[in-house]
């Protein structure tokens, strides 16, 4: 709670005045496929996400008027971080994983930061208080 709230809260908290002084700009704050789902054993993080999409929710409402849009990015099974350290030890876990995955396969890092380009750009200019969910279409099932 302290790193996936509490840290995203004091981010905002200093990046708004500071955009509020230039006259805008866009914040992605990172959440997870999970703030819209739950998984047992996880109820920490699973809240933490949720309260990130409420955080991001809420600053884009408040903030919307003074050109400054807000969204978050939720990952879906991405290969790296704990996942890769996970996976280096039982490789058959990936497979197994991926094969649940609509597109077949975990996400890459590079999907995840051309999904957050993609939200700061002009191309997203009329997109605030949203969730992009760069998952592979776990999502859908």
């Amino acid at each position: 709670m302290d790193i996936n709230v509490t840290g995203i809260y004091l981010a905002m908290k200093y990046e708004l005045p500071l955009m509020l002084a230039t006259g805008g700009g866009s914040i992605v704050n990172a959440t997870s496929y999970v703030s819209v789902v739950a998984f047992p054993a996880v109820c920490s993080y699973v809240a933490s996400k949720h309260a990130v999409a409420g955080l991001t929710k809420v600053a884009a409402l408040e903030y919307a008027r003074q050109n400054i849009r807000v969204n978050s990015i939720g990952p879906g099974p991405i290969d790296a971080g704990m996942l890769k350290a996970f996976f280096a030890t039982d490789p058959a876990a990936k497979q197994a994983l991926a094969n649940t995955i609509p597109l077949g396969r975990l996400g890459e890092v590079h999907e995840v930061a051309s999904a957050v380009l993609w939200l700061c750009s002009e191309a997203a200019s009329f997109i605030t208080g949203t969730t992009l969910f760069v998952d592979g279409g776990v999502l859908i099932q």
